[in-house]
């Protein structure tokens, strides 16, 4: 680089001074007037020379920097760069996915960051955060994470709940006497903050026409039961087939066929999808996603659903309701003592998370992203203002693919450090204990979430556990994670633990987290990340393990 610089410094100095004998040959001239002919003959002697000299100069310094490698001539960000390692097809397959999906929704821009064992791995920004300024996404951009918030939440309500200063199974009218104690068909029910985590409360979400939920809820508990009804039969006819077989001693490259057969069951799922997806509202219609209104305490805004009917009865049904959260910041604040934005960016701060920040207009945030929509005539615009102080706790959190590994790690961490106490004494506690944080992340009985087909939800995540239903076929591996959705954002975040030693039950490495994380957030509303979080961490398992 500094010959390079030198060989183009020089090459401009000496066409500078040809230009300068080319233009003004009379300011040379004028020294032949008064005699001084022979300095004249010096100086363009020297000039000859030095010009001579640069070219040569010139001439030298080209033919290096030609012969030096490719990568030497053309200087690249570190995130176009190909990584040396084991990791640079898994960035090469992710990047390209991401593209691909960037385009498929028209999305304005996508920000990925993943990790390995605690280490960031790739971190990246395609598209841009703001279109008409042309600011293009990067590893720092901030951007609404909406949904995951919850998952945050639920860190602050699980140290609170370790402290002793929360039980979960009392009645919330113990921290929040505003909320009014509820009945549900003239009989006197009680929500709990376990309750309340798991969406089992009973509450509404957006949708405040009880009728047209419970109307919804039945459809689609009658699409999973049509479901339950084909995969029963399949089984059957699977195993009619597989006795067959048997019978009549057939070779065991169609036995193999037969018995990893399971396109009946995913014909099922695949209807039960179309169903779900036909009768649920579009939820970014409903009026409640685009309050303006800014409530000056959690307190104050359980005004907007606290005198609202259940809509089940509570601990019987799945019902997502982000409102349950905004009544657990509440809940938050009075068992912590603190206001609930105070104690949650002292948790922040506490877990290093420094560029994530509730979501205001007023201040000045470095690097917030732009969110945008689709408008009906299907153009991009900017999406409509909105005022997330109504649900802080629920989807009101700003931050960064960064911050959101640092998260991801510091739960995997508390999940498995105690497996590594036996050889490793002087391990640092995790931020929450290992036996809450598993229960934490242990799939709740009569859950559901919409984004993990094959998945349950816990408290504050969703959870898919390991499976493997015929020998040789699909294995489905452990993992838990959150998606996020709202007004001119959708994100994801995702960890997938390492599995334990078949041998001794336990992890071999010295230390944790083991595992991956990745954290996708994206400024265009509806777009399903969830699948792509899932293939771009398999990618990098897969890449650990060869």
């Amino acid at each position: 680089m500094m010959w390079h610089a030198l060989g183009w410094r020089c090459s401009r100095q000496g066409q500078f001074l040809r230009n300068c004998w080319k233009s003004s040959p009379n300011a040379f001239v004028r020294f032949q007037s008064v005699g001084q002919a022979g300095a004249l003959k010096r100086d363009r002697t020297w000039i000859f020379g030095v010009g001579l000299g640069l070219g040569f100069t010139v001439w030298v310094t080209e033919r290096i920097w030609q012969s030096q490698p490719a990568c030497f001539s053309e200087e690249k960000p570190v995130k176009d760069s190909p990584l040396v390692g084991v990791y640079g097809v898994a960035v090469e397959t992710s990047r390209d996915l991401l593209n691909k999906i960037k385009e498929e929704v028209g999305a304005p821009g996508i920000v990925v960051g993943v990790s390995v064992e605690g280490k960031e791995i790739w971190s990246e920004g395609l598209g841009y955060a703001d279109v008409e300024n042309r600011v293009p996404c990067k590893p720092s951009t901030v951007m609404r994470i909406a949904s995951i918030s919850k998952s945050l939440t639920m860190t602050a309500i699980a140290r609170l709940w370790e402290e002793g200063k929360l039980d979960l199974d009392a009645p919330v009218q113990k921290y929040v006497p505003e909320f009014p104690e509820k009945e549900y068909e003239g009989e006197k029910v009680t929500i709990t903050s376990r309750l309340l985590v798991s969406h089992l409360s009973g509450i509404r979400h957006y949708e405040k026409d009880v009728k047209k939920v419970k109307k919804d809820k039945e459809n689609a508990n009658k699409a999973e039961k049509q479901v339950a009804g084909d995969n029963t039969a399949s089984s059957k006819k699977q195993q009619e087939i597989k006795n067959k077989e048997v019978l009549s001693n057939k070779n065991t490259k169609a036995e193999k066929q037969e018995t990893c057969l399971e396109q009946p069951e995913m014909s099922s799922n695949l209807k039960n999808k179309i169903s779900k997806a036909a009768i649920k509202k579009k939820e970014f219609e409903l009026e409640e996603y685009y309050l303006k209104d800014k409530y000056e305490s959690v307190i104050d805004a359980l005004k907007l659903f606290k005198d609202d009917p259940l809509i089940f009865k509570p601990g019987t049904q799945f019902l997502y309701s982000t409102f349950a959260w905004t009544l657990l910041s509440a809940v938050v604040e009075r068992a912590s003592g603190q206001k609930f934005l105070d104690y949650m960016k002292k948790m922040f701060y506490e877990l290093g998370m420094l560029r994530t920040v509730p979501e205001e207009n007023e201040p000045i945030i470095y690097n917030r992203a732009r969110p945008y929509i689709f408008n009906k005539n299907g153009r991009l615009v900017n999406s409509p203002y909105v005022d997330n102080s109504y649900k802080w706790a629920g989807g009101g959190f700003l931050s960064t693919v960064g911050d959101l590994l640092i998260f991801g790690n510091a739960m995997l961490y508390s999940y498995q450090v105690e497996n590594f106490r036996k050889t490793n004494s002087k391990l640092l506690p995790g931020y929450i204990k290992q036996d809450i944080m598993r229960e934490i992340w242990t799939p709740v009985d009569k859950t559901e979430t919409s984004w993990l087909k094959e998945g349950k939800y816990a408290m504050g995540w969703g959870v898919v556990d390991q499976k493997q239903k015929y020998g040789h076929c699909r294995k489905q591996k452990h993992y838990i994670s959150h998606t996020g959705g709202a007004v001119g954002a959708s994100s994801v975040l995702l960890v997938l633990p390492k599995e334990v030693s078949s041998n001794t039950g336990n992890y071999d490495e010295e230390s944790p987290p083991q595992g991956v994380v990745v954290a996708i957030l994206c400024n265009m509303q509806s777009v399903g990340l969830n699948n792509v979080a899932l293939n771009i961490a398999l990618e990098f398992d897969k890449a650990r393990i060869t």
